[in-house]
């Protein structure tokens, strides 16, 4: 089954021109005008990644991504920003919010399709490692005590931690603990180093295999 792309731009060319490039290489693609019109469609459709632009009228790309982000439901949709804000503070703004990559208008078709292929392989792999460990894993798996003891967790790495497996960015974890995104990367990088992983999805898969999850909502 084709995997669907939403493309979000009130230039009706350009939503155009990427649909019909998207379609010709497989992909099924719906698309929108606004960013209220989108919100209704990734509702609707559950697209599997979002392609937007940043000033629409009624709601604009910022508020559209702010919106998706804060859904549990969506927040591993990936997201690219396509627009002509190619300004350092405005890229800054696009990431801090949760994007995972962001064109600049004028901008190449075929690395569109490239960036879209590459987000939906990468968000494929991090399912596919939750699934196995969901399915590996009982869901009554006692707590590894003497791990957690090794771990020597801080509680503000436990939430961290917590909000990690929720799938949320580092914005996001910053926004819900009140921490600077760098503050949070720190702790995110104190994690990896105690778990001895390399990356998010795998500190998610360590967490899951030992219900670190259970010894955090069990801690008094």
């Amino acid at each position: 089954m084709p995997l669907t792309v939403l493309i979000v731009d009130d230039e009706p060319g350009i939503r155009l021109a990427v649909t019909d490039y998207l379609e010709a290489v497989g992909y099924t693609v719906i698309s929108a005008a606004t960013g209220k019109q989108a919100w209704q469609l990734v509702q609707q459709y559950r697209p599997h990644l979002l392609v937007t632009d940043i000033r629409m009228p009624q709601m604009d790309g910022y508020e559209l991504v702010k919106l998706v982000r804060q859904q549990p439901a969506f927040r591993l949709l990936p997201v690219i920003y396509l627009t002509e804000c190619s300004q350092t503070q405005e890229r800054i703004r696009g990431y801090k919010l949760g994007c995972d990559a962001y064109l600049a208008k004028p901008f190449n078709l075929e690395e569109l399709a490239a960036v879209i292929r590459n987000l939906l392989d990468r968000v494929q792999i991090v399912q596919t490692e939750i699934q196995a460990v969901s399915q590996a894993t009982p869901s009554r798996e006692p707590v590894d005590t003497a791990l957690i003891n090794a771990l020597d967790l801080t509680q503000r790495e436990q939430q961290v931690l917590r909000l990690l497996m929720e799938g949320l960015s580092n914005a996001q974890i910053g926004e819900q603990l009140h921490l600077s995104s760098r503050t949070v990367e720190k702790y995110v990088s104190k994690l990896l180093q105690k778990t001895e992983t390399s990356n998010r999805a795998e500190i998610v898969r360590f967490a899951m295999e030992h219900n670190l999850l259970g010894a955090i909502e069990n801690d008094p």
